[in-house]
């Protein structure tokens, strides 16, 4: 039998793609695997501004193996227990999406269907008062899962603010003491073969050239190798989500330190705010189309905490995703295979995604187009998925206030989302779709904080009397807020842990 194997991998592109994709690789696939090495150059800039995450960045960092509080020092980071957003429904409106779920569920129903009963009959209690995320984000409290039996403290589900240039260099260090190799130097052109168009090496600018079976394209929006050299074609979605540039700038710290995310929607976008421990990171997604660059800037250094410390930074973008992630030998990861505007944190998930699909579909020198055929198409459906979650954010909204608001609140959208839409307008019902990414609690936080209200609730809620469901949901919001009180404030659990 013949050996197939891949013996060399070349990344592209360093940043928080590149050097994850190396860290996971020299993890699993070792030295002794296949030669790893990853080209970038230092007169080349990151994108760099996605510091904020959601849990599932949990699971890449336990397979790496890494310390968490190591990891929060060296990336002077912080804990998320969700996202709070202000202004998206309508003006003055504030509402939680927070991680972990709502309640229990009871007698095989959803939780979301005892609330909506209630609510529907009168009740005021906010779904917040059933969450541990939104009541611990609210005082500024955190603290990590303990051993507590059923207690919501056993199971607290949380993300992380970091900075993303220190995460990348962390995961340099990671990925170089696992035999991966840096190799610095600007590309300046890409050698196929002439027999099927497979990338046989790229040429550095010093005239060295270095050749590869596996290529992994890292390099950001150009894609250097996925569109530049293999012409993958790339599906326009501005017509659903209209942002095309962000400004960004960090500012000083702010006395509260709060764990969780803030976006507050503007007149042509939203503006992002994320605490670290040495700085907020803030930025202005915007669309073109509704205000200028010097407007976006003035309006973003105007809604600072602090005193800005550095020059408003701006980046362009076109959300949508590469017809093909994979092509040939070549498999991008990261913004290399497309761009959704991070309001939901999705950016790092989508490396740390692309990453598991190509480490299950591993290929050899054969390149099964079966293998290929199937990471395309999941790749496909999970961003499809994401998109239009966020597009949900746009569009479900009472905002008429500014053309930009009018535009997304009347526009055409998805019809995937249109059946999420019908099957909640009717009864409240929300369904996971293929293990998608964003499930029954994120879908129901997002569609009832910006004022989507069902016609009835789910009949099968009345499986219980309304007496034992009004006594149990007051249980549950009890115990808490019992829970809640146990928590300590957010910055005395980084002092007493992971301070950097």
């Amino acid at each position: 039998m013949s050996d197939t194997r891949i013996r060399k991998i070349v990344i592209v592109g360093g940043g928080t793609a590149g050097w994850m994709t190396a860290a996971a690789l020299g993890k699993l696939l070792g030295p002794n695997y296949a030669e790893i090495v990853l080209v970038e150059s230092d007169e080349i800039g990151i994108v760099g501004v996605g510091e904020a995450t959601i849990p599932q960045i949990g699971i890449f960092n336990r397979m790496l193996g890494l310390d968490e509080n190591e990891f929060l020092r060296r990336t002077q980071g912080s804990f998320k227990l969700g996202i709070q957003f202000v202004d998206w429904g309508r003006k003055g409106h504030v509402y939680f999406h927070p991680f972990g779920p709502y309640g229990v569920d009871m007698e095989g129903v959803s939780f979301h269907a005892y609330w909506q009963r209630l609510h529907q009959l009168g009740d005021t209690h906010s779904v917040d008062a059933y969450s541990l995320q939104a009541m611990a984000a609210k005082e500024n409290r955190f603290m990590r899962s303990i051993d507590a039996g059923p207690s919501p403290l056993s199971s607290i589900a949380y993300a992380f603010h970091f900075d993303a240039g220190l995460y990348a260099r962390f995961l340099r260090d990671f990925a170089e003491a696992r035999g991966v190799r840096r190799q610095e130097g600007k590309i300046v052109s890409v050698e196929q073969r002439s027999t099927d168009g497979f990338i046989e090496a790229v040429v550095l600018e010093s005239g060295e050239r270095l050749e590869g079976e596996l290529f992994i394209d890292c390099s950001g929006f150009r894609g250097l190798l996925i569109e530049q050299t293999l012409k993958a074609g790339y599906e326009d979605w501005t017509h659903w989500l209209p942002c095309d540039r962000a400004v960004a700038v960090p500012c000083e710290s702010a006395p509260a330190f709060t764990p969780y995310t803030r976006s507050t929607a503007r007149d042509a976008g939203w503006q992002w705010r994320i605490p670290l421990q040495h700085r907020i990171g803030n930025g202005y997604v915007y669309s073109s189309d509704h205000i200028s660059d010097d407007e976006a800037a003035a309006t973003l250094l105007a809604n600072l905490d602090g005193k800005p410390l550095a020059d408003p930074r701006m980046l362009r973008f076109v959300t949508g995703r590469r017809k093909q992630a994979w092509v040939k030998n070549c498999v991008a990861i990261g913004l290399s295979s497309g761009f959704i505007e991070p309001l939901e944190s999705t950016s790092i998930h989508l490396i740390q995604s692309g990453i598991a699909k190509l480490l299950q579909m591993f290929p050899d020198r054969t390149f099964p187009q079966a293998d290929i055929d199937r990471f395309n198409r999941m790749t496909k459906r999970e961003v499809e998925q994401v998109r239009d979650f966020i597009v949900l954010h746009y569009n479900a909204t009472e905002r008429d206030d500014t053309p930009f608001w009018d535009q997304v609140r009347t526009m055409d959208v998805p019809e995937s989302l249109k059946e999420k839409y019908r099957l909640f307008k009717t009864t409240g019902r929300i369904f996971r779709e293929d293990d998608e990414l964003f499930n029954d609690t994120s879908w129901f936080a997002v569609m009832t904080g910006q004022g989507l209200t069902p016609e009835r609730f789910d009949p099968v809620a009345e499986v219980l009397s309304l007496e034992e469901t009004r006594a149990r949901l007051a249980e549950i919001r009890s115990v808490m807020r019992t829970c809640a009180d146990q928590m300590p404030g957010h910055a005395d659990f980084i002092r007493n842990n992971c301070a950097a």
